[in-house]
């Protein structure tokens, strides 16, 4: 977003550096009576003590002339002790500093010359261009419309207002934040279709096939992009969409390719953040549509302190089945639950934890087979506890999560003549290193366990993967 301003600023630099020497010089001098000419006269006046200043600035005056301004800037520097607060000294530092690249340098003196003649207007006209080149727009911005508001001529005035122009643009960029990435890995997975021993009752996207464990090795892809958009201090939008594609080496119907996106409103002050949105997700197994889902979702996250952070935030999901065989597992899911963040003295390690408590409403069509409509095991409780946590240094970070969810099912279950109980547990352990500001790579290993008095339910299944991202800014 920066780039735009700095595309802006050196499509039209030519003119506008001949338009600020104007400004610097002969604009400012008009409005006094002078010419360009007389006020460098009118400068040489002021008194400089003896034959030697004077020939130093005289030098330097004629190096700047000359289109060396780095040679003044070196050619004046180990006198700047001596001579700070002597205006026409400061002055000349100042330009020669801004022209040879050094604007926080220039800053600093034509800070001691409007400390001494606050009408300055060149001066000031060339600590709004020193702001501008360090990036501070703000301050570049209040600097120029002081200027502007000090009457200056048609060709200052012009000068300035394009000035202002780029910084409104810079600062309508800055407002809207566009990020993404794409990331590559391989990996493999110990039980691509999450399959136990006793596995007959499992629904599975592939007809007629006798399901036992399966490992294979596979290949993924993954890309995705947010745009948030500044409203006003307070008020942000923004949108975004992931897109994830696994590749297996043997069994490509177990293939899955998701799409999740999400669009809503943030609202932030100085301690709270409030997030609104709306979720949609599509996902594919194999070649087929498998799933869709949608929803919104809330959350309020107050920072109680530098160190830690309080989240409170809820979900309501609809999950709709393609295949109509599968669509006695239409559900509606809602949860609510709460986290804590707390972050080291380090300020770049941290641990949170979380509760949260859920239910899920059997929404499948009412069938012969099943005239009570909906999954066998009917409507579901649910209710959890996630741990995480990260150890980063400069160039790479150690991260960990783990959790456990209890659900209870309402139906008696035809299998064990009683109601269906889980346990779902799962851990990762990951380590990041970063190759410079864009580039990372991931090592990762999850493990999943679904623990079920209905054996059919059970299993376990570990991902081994390494994923290189590059990401956007």
């Amino acid at each position: 977003m920066y780039g735009l301003g700095c595309i802006n600023f050196a499509r039209s630099a030519g003119w506008v550096f001949s338009g600020l020497i104007l400004a610097a010089s002969d604009v400012y001098a008009q409005e006094a009576g002078q010419s360009a000419p007389q006020r460098a006269e009118s400068e040489l006046q002021i008194p400089v003590g003896t034959d030697a200043n004077e020939k130093l600035l005289r030098d330097a005056e004629a190096l700047m002339k000359a289109g060396k301004p780095a040679e003044a800037y070196k050619l004046l520097e180990p006198f700047e002790f001596d001579r700070s607060g002597e205006v026409r000294f400061d002055y000349l530092i100042g330009i020669a500093a801004l022209d040879s690249g050094k604007p926080d340098k220039a800053t600093l003196a034509f800070e001691r010359v409007l400390a001494e003649d606050p009408e300055y207007a060149g001066a000031r006209l060339d600590m709004a261009r020193a702001y501008y080149q360090l990036g501070d727009m703000s301050r570049a911005k209040t600097e120029f419309e002081t200027v502007l508001n000090q009457n200056p001529s048609e060709a200052g005035r012009a000068t300035i207002l394009n000035y202002l122009e780029n910084i409104e643009e810079h600062e309508t960029v800055k407002r809207t934040r566009i990020s993404g990435y794409i990331e590559g890995s391989a990996g493999r997975d110990t039980n691509v279709n999450n399959a136990s021993e006793l596995a007959d009752n499992i629904i599975t996207p592939i007809p007629n096939l006798n399901i036992v464990e399966l490992a294979d090795n596979y290949m993924g892809v993954a890309a995705g992009g947010e745009i948030i958009h500044s409203l006003d201090e307070n008020w942000r939008i923004y949108a975004g969409a992931d897109l994830i594609q696994r590749n297996y080496y043997r069994y490509k119907g177990f293939n899955p390719l998701n799409l999740e996106e999400r669009l809503g409103f943030l609202y932030s002050t100085r301690t709270d953040l409030y997030r609104v949105g709306v979720l949609g997700g599509q996902n594919s197994m194999g070649d087929a549509r498998y799933r869709n889902n949608s929803g919104i979702s809330i959350e309020w996250r107050h920072g109680v302190d530098a160190s830690n952070q309080l989240n409170i935030f809820g979900q309501y999901m609809r999950y709709r089945f393609a295949d109509t065989v599968l669509q006695l597992n239409d559900i509606n899911q809602q949860f609510a639950g709460a986290g804590w963040l707390h972050v080291l003295g380090d300020n770049k390690s941290t641990l949170s934890g979380s509760l949260y408590y859920g239910t899920e409403n059997a929404a499948g069509p009412v069938t012969l087979s099943n005239p009570g409509g909906g999954r066998i095991d009917g409507a579901r409780r649910l209710a959890g506890i996630r741990i995480g946590g990260q150890a980063a240094g400069a160039r790479a970070k150690l991260y960990f999560s783990g959790g456990e969810q209890f659900s209870r099912f309402d139906n008696v279950n035809p299998a064990i003549l009683s109601e269906r109980a889980d346990r779902f547990e799962d851990m990762t352990l990951g380590a990041e290193s970063y190759l410079d500001r864009l580039w990372s790579v991931r090592a990762q290993i999850t493990r999943f366990i679904n623990i079920s008095n209905v054996e059919a339910y059970d299993y376990d299944r570990t991902d081994y993967s390494l994923t290189i991202r590059r990401n956007f800014q």
